[in-house]
């Protein structure tokens, strides 16, 4: 097999391709013929010794991927060599083959294209936890979604309107405001050219959104959340910006407001049960053609730094996905 290996995790230029014995799975794991690994926030975050989760020395970054199983461990018995499956493990995932445990593998049902199924778990997964379980979204109410471009963003527009929500789409640029148009998106506000807090009181009669989706932080927090809706609720996904925002709390007591933290990966970790019903159901929506990955490109496995060069310059709409071919 062949892994890029972070052996000095000072950032994506230290890490290396390298072949190595393929691994033999352990009790209770299932190896995976990787046919496709999609580039998340975290995956940058992980390899710059920035992120909550550190691996010991050296690993394979990559969090999501999908592909074949084609060994299985002693114990595995849902799980057998030929089967198409979907892993979220936090490392493992840009190389040919990966070991992960088996309950951390999603089999795929017929027509669930690779790509799609590697850029599907974090993304799906994140924004269902967030507006479905943590903000409880109802049908009839409106969502801003910030960073509504990116691969959490565009996840997040179609759950929402899969939700029967009205979704105000915020991004950066007129052309990711398209995007977002084409999703499925109620209104846009390019946050660049526009003054955000004007927008959302046309855009919602000076009510404000009932729920704010935030995976940006940095300067935008506390505009949006001077602007939310009573008993609104502020989800805080990330801090793609940079800057983790301190919001003055006694605006959550003027609002009635909640702000609401949203971890996927402990939620799926403590609650595996409530999240393979999430999963199940993004599924479902997915075969009824209700929701779909936004792909911003296709790139070999071996072209990593090249993702990681786009990622950096802000201009990914979707996820980047790398592919074994």
């Amino acid at each position: 097999m062949h892994a890029w290996i972070c052996d000095n995790p000072i950032g994506p230029e230290a890490l290396t391709w390298k072949e190595l014995p393929t691994p033999q799975p352990q009790p209770g794991e299932v190896r995976v013929a990787i046919r496709a690994a999609s580039l998340n926030f975290p995956d940058l975050l992980i390899v710059q010794n920035k992120y909550q989760m550190k691996p010991p020395l050296p690993f394979v970054p990559g969090s999501e991927y999908a592909g074949v199983v084609d060994a299985v461990g002693v114990g595995v018995t849902h799980l057998k060599p030929g089967d198409a499956v979907a892993a979220f493990a936090g490392t493992g995932g840009f190389a040919t083959h990966a070991c992960v445990n088996a309950q951390l593998v999603l089999p795929l049902p017929a027509g669930f294209a690779f790509d799609d199924a590697a850029a599907f778990i974090c993304t799906y997964g994140t924004s269902h936890h967030a507006l479905i379980d943590r903000a409880q979204l109802k049908a009839g109410e409106t969502v801003l979604v910030l960073g509504a471009a990116g691969g959490v963003g565009t996840a997040a527009i179609q759950i929402a309107k899969a939700a029967g929500a009205r979704v105000i789409a915020a991004a950066s640029s007129e052309e990711k405001c398209a995007l977002c148009r084409d999703l499925g998106a109620d209104a846009t506000i390019n946050y660049n050219t526009a003054n955000l807090r004007e927008e959302l009181k046309s855009l919602t009669g000076g009510k404000g959104p009932d729920v704010v989706y935030d995976p940006v932080g940095g300067e935008l927090a506390e505009p949006v959340f001077r602007s939310i809706a009573w008993r609104g609720r502020y989800l805080v996904i990330g801090f793609a910006q940079g800057s983790i925002p301190a919001l003055p709390l006694n605006l959550a007591l003027l609002k009635g407001a909640s702000i609401v933290g949203v971890f996927w990966g402990d939620f799926a970790r403590r609650e595996p049960q409530r999240n393979a019903q999430a999963l199940a159901e993004l599924a479902g929506w997915y075969a009824q053609g209700r929701i779909k990955p936004v792909i911003d490109q296709r790139l070999p496995m071996q072209q990593l730094h090249q993702a990681f060069v786009r990622m950096g310059s802000r201009q990914v709409r979707g996820k980047l996905v790398l592919t074994n071919d």
